[in-house]
């Protein structure tokens, strides 16, 4: 499994979809700078305006990004026409596609980086009060971690793409749908500690400084946990589909006639 991991790691040079995850990470960021724009009385600080960033990735921005890239990197193998030789090399599919998610995760830690440093950039820029060395430390931490928990979130929606030939852009579309989701579970704290995508907030105390806010941290965790189990289902249960081109056959015609 570790040869496996390093080769993707070493086919991720070729895969210019990762700036397409870079750029979303800064679009995150950027419609978190419009938003402070609205006249409507918010007192912007540092702390918040990571708050609202965090609340963007969950909600509108990562679980699409992430389905993006990692179906595509899973589904590659299928349109560069290379399934067909991997699967004569004597490893179970299951073992493929579990070397394939072991390398998004590692992609989910790498653009949450992105993010957080996106994040104290335009913090700078902007000028918000209350940037410290303990918040940027705080905001590194969590942006981070929720993208990991976001990405186990939606990883049985990536799981399930590829039963779907070329399946990774209904995946995506699913896991917009499905992280825009959150906004209606956080109107219900019960609901937001079940809810996959709300329940990676629950894991990085997200406002948990607020009164109104009572995660419980066992149920988002729990949540977690189920996530994963249907995952292994979805993963262990995949059949490699490759793509067999039929040789067209000639009809043979007879000449009419002398």
């Amino acid at each position: 499994m570790v040869r496996m991991v390093k080769t993707e790691i070493w086919k991720l040079k070729r895969y210019h979809m990762i700036w397409a995850g870079v750029f979303l990470m800064l679009l995150s960021v950027v419609l978190t700078i419009f938003s402070t724009t609205a006249k409507d009385g918010t007192v912007w600080t540092f702390a918040f305006f990571t708050e609202q960033v965090i609340k963007n990735n969950a909600t509108t921005i990562f679980p699409m990004c992430i389905a993006l890239i990692a179906g595509y990197i899973i589904a590659r193998e299928g349109k560069d026409d290379t399934l067909k030789s991997i699967m004569t090399i004597p490893i179970p599919y299951s073992s493929l596609l579990w070397g394939k998610l072991l390398v998004c995760t590692l992609l989910s830690l790498f653009f949450g980086l992105v993010s957080a440093a996106f994040t104290v950039i335009a913090n700078l820029i902007m000028g918000f009060p209350g940037m410290s060395v303990a918040s940027i430390l705080q905001t590194f931490i969590q942006i981070i971690l929720n993208c990991l928990f976001l990405y186990i979130a939606v990883m049985p929606v990536i799981a399930f793409a590829t039963r779907i030939p070329n399946g990774h852009m209904v995946g995506t579309i699913i896991a917009f749908v499905y992280g825009y989701g959150g906004m209606f579970a956080s109107g219900n704290i019960t609901l937001a500690n079940v809810y996959p995508v709300t329940a990676s907030l629950g894991l990085i105390s997200y406002r948990s400084y607020d009164a109104a806010v009572h995660w419980n941290v066992f149920l988002c965790l729990l949540s977690m946990i189920v996530v994963l189990m249907i995952t292994a289902v979805f993963v262990f249960t995949a059949k490699g589909n490759v793509s067999v081109k039929a040789a067209k056959k000639h009809k043979k015609t007879t000449k009419k006639g002398w």
